[in-house]
């Protein structure tokens, strides 16, 4: 398969690249300033610029953007918003434009988090985030034109992170990098569609 990776060149698409690889996938990696083509997930324009260089492929994989910490007592609406552009709206709009460039039978995989079920403090962005993300799978699942598949992975934190998020997030469980590759590597490779994994450890 012909596969993007929207932050191929980051913490998990650094383990899950080589592997696609390794299993014959065309991998093109996507980022804001590294990889083979450029894309910006909050300006529509570099998204569909990124389709059209990339030309057609099987598979659009997600793991790019992270959301801001917040604080509640000082969030606005408008903060909640921006926080929202990369990480909810722009992986929305990789499926949204996607479904008019990719190949029949596509796939995209998505990322949110775990914050979606379990509340943490200073993260009401992020479980905002990664809710939405559920519901708008389980909606895709039902209307992609063409046989098109679309799942979203929900990690809990990944192993390769512990380092920089353990002080944020004490107690939090976490995902091992191998078990987190596998469950996008079953999305990118199966039938399945309107999946909300949850890879909480």
């Amino acid at each position: 398969m012909r596969i993007i990776v929207v932050g191929g060149a980051g913490t998990i698409g650094q383990r899950l690249v080589p592997i696609l690889r390794s299993r014959g996938h065309d991998v093109v990696v996507a980022g804001r300033t590294s990889g083979d083509v450029h894309v910006d997930l909050t300006v529509h324009t570099t998204i569909e610029a990124m389709y059209r260089n990339a030309g057609t492929v099987d598979c659009v994989v997600s793991i790019a953007a992270h959301g801001a910490l917040d604080e509640f007592t000082a969030l606005t609406s408008d903060a909640l918003l921006a926080n929202m552009r990369a990480k909810f709206f722009g992986q929305v709009d990789l499926v949204l434009t996607g479904q008019h460039f990719c190949a029949d039978r596509a796939g995209f995989v998505l990322t949110s988090g775990i914050f979606a079920d379990q509340a943490w403090p200073r993260v009401t962005g992020g479980g905002v985030i990664s809710g939405a993300l559920h519901s708008f799978v389980l909606s895709a699942a039902i209307e992609l034109p063409r046989e098109m598949r679309i799942n979203v992975v929900s990690p809990t934190m990944v192993g390769d992170s512990v380092d920089a998020f353990a002080d944020q997030f004490p107690g939090m469980r976490q995902v091992p990098m191998d078990e987190l590759v596998g469950h996008y590597l079953r999305c990118v490779e199966g039938n399945d569609t309107g999946r909300i994994i949850r890879a909480y450890g």
